[in-house]
């Protein structure tokens, strides 16, 4: 009695598996181990010939056989990167007892490992940020990423009604701590910690319970800058901020200042940048921008003067000191930068994204 059209496509699936397991053995150097991908994993290889045999399956047959070469396929994919990294660790260690590798010089990739990598255009944008503020003579200041309501909201004259305390809006822990939800908390522990003038910029991760698309992240990356001294005018912070805008974009571009209102800024202010998507007309190939969103400007960095409160806050006196705060998401700079109209992407893990740069 002859098998079953499913029961001989399985029998075909132990038997690659078998020759895989016999083959596996017989890796001992890189190019072992890529002849027996292309064997089994490549466009003519025995595993997308099992594939090929499901058209000859019927319809209730075809799911599980499916699974069953899924399941192969990424046992196959698992074994082989473990043996391309065995290979790579095995040619290093020789190279090493050899005398002749030198672990300090530039990588070559000669010894078949993987090629070098890329700073991502995020990590490459904050050296570059950080760079430009030094030059101004600001300092580089941190703070922890799980804050308590006096940092994060109290201190920055955020009342306790305020919906930006919301579960909505913020992220809270089950002991009530908050994850960040901007880096404004470090210029908080700053200013309790040191006597004016200041001058700080405070880089890193922020979370928010933010709807995801193309421009909004629940988390992403912020650059707070602080600067307090006596006489500080909305013209530094106005200076500062072009000033800014144009070195990370690399040209002049078309600002403008709008009104807006933060609890811990007072007069608060919005920059926005012309969107270069699409050259302010709000349309691009013919739909709405997906970036502006046809409203023809893109906000980039909100900031203004330091709330008086703030600073009695943190013990220092408005009649005698002033300044000007902003908190720039570096990370749809980096989409204004590069042309990139989604930030989803710069969070994909892809490196053809991240070798473009």
């Amino acid at each position: 009695m002859s098998a079953s059209p499913l029961s001989a496509a399985e029998a075909e699936v132990h038997a690659v598996r078998a020759r895989f397991d016999e083959a596996r053995g017989a890796t001992s150097d890189a190019d072992a181990v890529e002849a027996l991908r292309v064997r089994f994993m490549g466009k003519k290889g025995e595993l997308n010939a099992l594939m090929r045999q499901m058209g000859r399956l019927a319809p209730d047959e075809k799911r599980s056989y499916g699974q069953l070469v899924n399941r192969l396929k990424g046992e196959v994919k698992t074994e082989i990167g473990r043996l391309k990294g065995e290979v790579a660790r095995r040619a290093e260690a020789q190279a090493l007892d050899a005398g002749w590798l030198d672990p300090t010089l530039p990588f070559s990739g000669s010894l078949g490992l993987p090629t070098r990598g890329r700073r991502h255009p995020i990590s490459a944008l904050l050296e570059e940020v950080v760079d430009h503020f030094r030059g101004l003579g600001f300092t580089v200041a941190s703070g922890p990423e799980i804050e308590d309501e006096w940092h994060n909201f109290d201190a920055l004259n955020i009342p306790k009604d305020h919906p930006a305390r919301d579960v909505w809006d913020t992220f809270y822990t089950t002991e009530g701590e908050i994850p960040r939800t901007h880096t404004s908390s470090v210029q908080i522990r700053t200013l309790e910690s040191q006597e004016p003038p200041v001058r700080i910029i405070a880089p890193g991760k922020c979370f928010r319970n933010e709807t995801v698309d193309a421009t909004h992240l629940a988390c992403f990356n912020q650059v707070e800058g602080l600067y307090i001294d006596k006489h500080v005018t909305v013209g530094h912070l106005k200076a500062t901020l072009e000033g800014l805008v144009e070195r990370l974009i690399g040209r002049k571009v078309p600002t403008r200042f709008r009104p807006a209102f933060y609890p811990f800024v007072e007069p608060g202010l919005d920059l926005d940048i012309l969107c270069f998507f699409c050259d302010g007309d709000g349309v691009r190939a013919g739909q709405s921008c997906p970036v502006c969103r046809s409203r023809k400007w893109i906000e980039v960095i909100p900031g203004g003067l330091v709330h008086p409160n703030v600073l009695r806050s943190c013990g220092h006196d408005p009649q005698i000191w002033s300044g000007f705060a902003f908190g720039m998401g570096f990370d749809r700079m980096v989409m204004l930068r590069y042309g990139i109209d989604d930030l989803r992407r710069l969070y994909e893990g892809r490196l053809d994204l991240v070798r473009q740069f």
